[in-house]
């Protein structure tokens, strides 16, 4: 009697904790996926395709240059890849990711 009841113990804690992932998901009450749809103004997405697309591109060239100019030093400290990171690929998604006036990167899902 005493093993059944380690046993069901050990079953009742196992299966709860297999809904533990299922409950952190980023989810409505009916179980979908909760995403946020951007719908930006016409007004912001000409600024973005006037203003904001040819600095973020300008700055991504910038920090390509920049990248391999200190290349030698930060192989040398280990880190090329948050150099490589923050000069070239944060300004190059946020310039060729982004949709035109979105201000969040990516396919619009909501990340927290």
């Amino acid at each position: 009697m005493n093993m059944f009841r380690v046993i069901a113990a050990m079953l009742a804690l196992s299966m709860s904790l297999v809904s533990v992932p299922v409950s952190a998901a980023n989810t409505n009450a009916s179980g979908n996926p909760v995403y946020e749809v951007e719908a930006p103004e016409a007004y912001a997405m000409v600024a973005d395709l006037v203003i904001a697309r040819p600095l973020l591109i300008a700055a991504t060239i910038i920090g390509a240059g920049l990248f391999v100019v200190a290349l030698p030093f930060t192989a040398l400290s280990g880190s090329v890849d948050r150099a490589g990171k923050a000069l070239v690929v944060e300004p190059g998604r946020a310039a060729f990711v982004r949709c035109l006036g979105c201000v969040k990167e990516g396919f619009n899902v909501e990340d927290n």
